[in-house]
């Protein structure tokens, strides 16, 4: 299903907007005398910094279908790709909850995890991320082979990340790894090596998650068509009717002339 009302839609991916903001703004210290540009080395930062972008150009397309299309209608240039950055953003919270967080409960230190930054940075940007998803992109589109594909945005920073220690490079300043679970040092090859499958695994999981997710929005939707355009009283055919995806029924609803 998709809300089909641009305006709403406006609304919503402007607050996001904000709040993916501030939280870059919170973990970078922009406001201060000296920001930490340092936390671009981690993946949760620049997971942020795609999300971010990514909302930006939601912003501006649905700003700008609005004022030329009307009111109704979805303003989603690639849902496919917004699924891939759907993606990328839900292992940050993953990993954050299932891994991060038990093993600083597990370890000495003054970090406390939970705060407002780290909230708006794992947990609250994943979340927008997804309603977004769910609320104002088309469904019907994702392929299984998607989840495959979209495991290229993790395993590229996977290539980055030990390529810039095998370099002599360090993350937040000091660390040689920029994670507990990609420390060579504690868990030697095959200890992160096992780390980095079982968390493959999850990832793709979750990825065939949303494509399960993405067709049966779709074809309950076309469901919901079918029986509302039926005679009332009149027995519905057993036959299957014919599928009709999200984008196609939100492009109907579109200003005719500005399709033009």
């Amino acid at each position: 299903m998709v809300v089909p009302f641009r305006a709403l839609a406006l609304a919503f991916r402007l607050v996001a907007l904000v709040l993916i903001a501030t939280g870059l703004v919170r973990i970078l210290g922009l406001l201060t005398p000296s920001p930490s540009w340092a936390s671009l080395t981690y993946y949760t930062v620049l997971s942020n910094v795609l999300c971010l972008v990514w909302v930006a150009v939601l912003v501006w397309t649905t700003a700008r279908d609005l004022r030329r299309r009307g009111t109704r209608g979805w303003s989603t240039p690639s849902p496919r790709f917004g699924g891939a950055v759907m993606e990328a953003i839900t292992v940050t919270m993953l990993v954050y909850l299932v891994v991060l967080v038990p093993t600083t409960f597990q370890q000495a230190g003054d970090y406390e995890p939970f705060t407002l930054t780290d909230n708006l940075i794992h947990i609250i940007t994943p979340c927008l991320l997804i309603a977004d998803w769910l609320l104002f992109s088309p469904k019907g589109t994702f392929r299984w082979t998607d989840p495959l594909r979209w495991a290229l945005i993790p395993y590229a920073y996977l290539l980055f990340a030990f390529t810039w220690s095998a370099l002599g490079g360090t993350f937040g300043g000091s660390r040689r790894y920029p994670y507990p679970f990609m420390d060579v040092d504690a868990h030697g090859v095959g200890g992160v090596a096992l780390w980095i499958a079982v968390l493959t695994v999850a990832l793709v999981a979750v990825g065939y998650v949303f494509v399960a997710a993405d067709r049966l929005l779709d074809r309950l939707a076309a469901r919901g068509d079918a029986g509302s355009t039926a005679t009332p009283g009149a027995r519905m055919p057993r036959a299957r009717p014919q599928r009709t995806t999200c984008m196609a029924r939100a492009a109907s609803v579109s200003d005719p002339v500005s399709e033009g």
